[in-house]
């Protein structure tokens, strides 16, 4: 995680977006300085009432967003409406009611979805040649931390809302940085990622994938195969090239990774989105939130699994009734009580004061207990580039829950 993005400096952190200064008993200090003018014998006028002050949002992030949004409306994703033979379930109003049925569910998406779009788009402010990875994930979990209003740092705290799993981070060539992050409110994950080039000649890489990207979210919907949806990514992005450094690269899709459902309190649902055609026949249902990404590649279209493992989640269902080893069952009593099924890292059992538990952990992830997500990586000298949404297939729309301005 410490490893240098070269030629890169950060610049100053921590200074506020500029806020005018509050009027005074609903005036401004140039008209509260002129009333010494006014003869004394002036009929009194009517006040105004105060007008109250809008928070502005600091750089970096750090007001909640429960002060920004006191009456707890957040904004919208982008609306898709469906099309073909499920065109009817945008004016139905038996749909349009179930829609209405939900609105914790999707007040606690959006919540989580404007906590991503404002700290993502301060990390494509921030994010700049000499950083470390590991002042960069610290940065953007830390901001997420302020934004959602829990540090994590109290036992149970972390179940309310934080970081859906520790801050993706990969470098290509210490050029191309994918940054991939996940937050949530109540459960309900968050799931976008981007990414950065620090030169323009991998511009078009970029949005080659981000692009197909969103192909891949406009082909999306309730009764769409996922293997018949991963042929549309597939054929978009091997229609694309691009040029870099004088040398013309085919874009392929990476064959091994996918897309995948959301489910609460756990990143990988049942169901996976192929980057390439199959013959998987699962349907997209109604009230399924999916992961839609697309990695497009110059090199091979796969990755291997390579170098210290930077994630682990427990699994749900294991069976723990055999652990005999003190220090697993002690670090497992951390993990259900403050991540559950929720991926977490060891900086993120530091955080919470656990010691000496590396022994305990290996022997959870080698009791089917725990698992480890080693990092993937293509091969010496690959360009690759990353883009994700989160999609919720609601009733008579699919709702794109993390659009913003950016992408």
């Amino acid at each position: 995680m410490a490893q240098l993005i070269e030629n890169l400096k950060i610049g100053d952190a921590g200074v506020d977006i500029p806020v005018l200064a509050p009027a005074v008993n609903g005036t401004s200090k140039e008209t509260e300085d002129s009333d010494d003018d006014v003869a004394e014998d002036t009929p009194a006028v009517a006040k105004r009432p105060k007008k109250k002050q809008q928070k502005v949002q600091t750089d970096p992030p750090s007001i909640p967003l429960s002060q920004l949004f006191p009456n707890n409306t957040y904004p919208k994703g982008e609306e898709v409406e469906y099309k073909d033979d499920n065109r009817w379930r945008t004016t139905n109003e038996e749909k349009r009611h179930l829609d209405n049925l939900n609105g914790d569910f999707l007040s606690d998406y959006r919540q989580a979805a404007e906590a991503h779009r404002q700290v993502r788009q301060w990390a494509q402010r921030s994010i700049k040649p000499g950083q470390t990875l590991l002042e960069i994930a610290n940065g953007i979990e830390d901001s997420t931390r302020y934004l959602v209003g829990h540090d994590g740092l109290t036992e149970g705290d972390s179940l309310i809302a934080g970081m859906g799993f520790p801050t993706g981070l990969n470098i290509d060539n210490s050029n191309i940085l994918k940054v991939d992050i996940g937050i949530y409110i109540g459960g309900r994950i968050v799931d976008s990622a981007f990414t950065i080039a620090f030169d323009p000649i991998y511009d078009n890489l970029l949005a080659v994938v981000k692009d197909v990207t969103n192909t891949g979210i406009c082909e999306a919907g309730i009764d769409v195969w996922v293997g018949e949806l991963g042929g549309y990514i597939q054929e978009a992005i091997e229609s694309y090239e691009c040029e870099i450094n004088g040398t013309t690269y085919p874009i392929k899709a990476v064959r091994n990774l996918c897309g995948h459902t959301i489910l609460p309190y756990s990143i990988y649902g049942t169901k996976t989105v192929p980057f390439i055609k199959s013959d998987d026949m699962t349907k997209m249902e109604e009230g399924d939130v999916f992961a839609i990404e697309t990695f497009g590649s110059t090199g091979s279209g796969r990755y291997v699994e390579g170098g210290e493992v930077s994630h682990y989640a427990l699994r749900g269902n294991a069976n723990t009734k055999d652990l005999t080893l003190s220090s697993a069952r002690s670090v497992l009593g951390a993990i259900k009580k403050n991540f559950s099924t929720i991926p977490f890292c060891r900086r993120y059992l530091d955080r919470i004061g656990q010691e000496k538990y590396l022994l305990g952990l290996n022997n959870l992830v080698k009791s089917g207990i725990v698992e480890d997500y080693p990092p993937l990586n293509e091969k010496q000298g690959t360009y690759t580039a990353q883009f994700e949404h989160t999609i919720l297939l609601r009733p008579n729309v699919t709702e794109v829950i993390s659009r913003g301005d950016d992408f």
